[in-house]
């Protein structure tokens, strides 16, 4: 076994620097592969062999096993195939003793491309502008995994090796429940930190809210339209669930946390899908309202599935057709708490002090408004902690990633490494 080597920041930051072209190339293959869910395995197949070409490792699959993951207690609910997916990891071995074990990860997955034609270019076509670096999952978050690739050939190119063990994972399902991550933590790894690329642009998010997805189903009376009068508009009827669920959230604002109290509106309520009726001139017999709320660390999902369901049965409550005929409320996708990483968790000091290293700013820790996959390693006792690129409209139109702080994050990653783990 080989002992501790000291490297200095500029060696490293010039190395990682100098692969900047090779990390990029998967970056720009991955942003024009449309991994939504259930179309995950072409990004997977690139993560795979950036793992096993740059980097000379041996990855391995972590498949979704659908009945582990309804066992236990912190998965999301799904209702889709998961059969065919896998995470894809490699572990990059200890070269020595005495350094702490680390996993990079980051989610392969990404969501829809909202409306198409009001992008300014294709979503799916990797477009370079100057520094920006446009298309669907460009910043959320294949920057973040560009980056982890990028750290680890900077390092390898130095002909560097860890003193502890260092797992690189690709995961799916990041974005409708985290069951990925899951599945990767029941694959029985027990690293000393994790560290996940999202892009947060010098500032890690020591608290995350908890989010639920839930679907509410209203039936009607269909009816011609001539005769209106006769039916009962299932879409209408939701109109008051989603005034009653509105105001539900703003009676979760009303009591936020010391961590939360400082944003203007923590907790978000959104309408994401309506479906319902099958014809203009046809009282509509069906509506499905798909919902996402958030809510504070703290809160069981069981307490806010009460709430949610209190509060649609308060909006049927004041429809005499409502109250006969009460709307359905089914979960599918997220249901997870919120959860805190400390400021004085040594992770947290140890990014934050590669961050400054690179960037000459130092980071801010703060609350965020989302969830991550952190919330799945801290649930497991395994501390972890998000810092990644600038990346600005994801989830949104022309999303787009800053090039430069692409790289930039790689080289915080491969300081990471060596303060973390040691180097040999």
């Amino acid at each position: 076994m080989l002992g501790r080597v000291e490297v200095s920041d500029r060696e490293i930051m010039d190395a990682v620097a100098a692969v900047e072209d090779e990390l990029l190339e998967p970056l720009y293959r991955l942003v024009e592969a449309p991994t939504t869910l259930g179309n995950e395995e072409p990004g997977q197949e690139i993560m795979e062999a950036a793992f096993r070409d740059l980097l000379g490792l041996e990855p391995v699959d972590i498949a979704m096993d659908a009945e582990a993951l309804r066992a236990h207690p912190r998965s999301a609910p799904f209702s889709w195939d998961v059969s065919q997916k896998r995470n894809v990891v490699a572990d990059w071995p200890a070269a020595g003793t005495g350094g702490r074990s680390l996993v990079l990860q980051g989610h392969i997955d990404v969501v829809g491309p909202a409306s198409e034609k009001l992008w300014r270019t294709p979503p799916f076509h990797a477009v370079r502008d100057g520094d920006w670096l446009y298309g669907r999952g460009s910043g959320d978050m294949k920057a973040g995994l560009a980056a982890i690739v990028g750290a680890v050939l900077g390092l390898r190119r130095l002909g560097l090796a860890p003193l502890a063990s260092v797992q690189l994972q690709s995961v799916v399902e990041e974005e409708c429940g985290g069951n990925g991550a899951l599945q990767c933590v029941l694959a029985g790894l027990r690293p000393d930190a994790a560290v996940i690329p999202e892009p947060y642009p010098g500032f890690i998010p020591t608290a995350q809210v908890g989010v639920l997805w839930f679907h509410v189903d209203i039936a009607g009376t269909p009816a011609h339209v001539a005769y209106a009068q006769e039916g009962v508009n299932a879409i209408e009827a939701s109109f008051a669930i989603v005034k009653e669920l509105h105001a539900l959230e703003d009676e979760l604002n009303e009591s936020a946390p010391p961590s939360f109290d400082a944003l203007s509106h923590p907790i978000n309520l959104n309408v994401g899908v309506i479906s319902g009726g099958d014809w203009p001139s046809t009282v509509a017999a069906e509506c499905t309202l798909s919902c996402r709320i958030a809510h504070f660390p703290g809160t069981r999902v069981s307490e806010m599935r009460r709430r949610v369901e209190e509060a649609v049965a308060q909006a049927a409550a004041s429809s005499p057709y409502l109250s006969e005929h009460p709307p359905t409320v089914r979960y599918d996708g997220f249901a997870c708490e919120g959860s805190h990483v400390a400021d004085d968790e040594p992770i947290v000091q140890a990014l934050s002090s590669a961050w400054e290293a690179v960037a000459g700013s130092p980071v801010v820790t703060t609350p965020t408004t989302a969830t991550t996959d952190v919330r799945t390693f801290i649930e497991a006792g395994i501390p972890a902690a998000c810092i990644g690129p600038h990346a600005e409209r994801i989830h949104g139109v022309d999303e787009r990633v800053l090039v430069p702080s692409v790289v930039q994050t790689a080289q915080v990653l491969a300081l990471l490494v060596r303060d973390w783990c040691g180097l040999a």
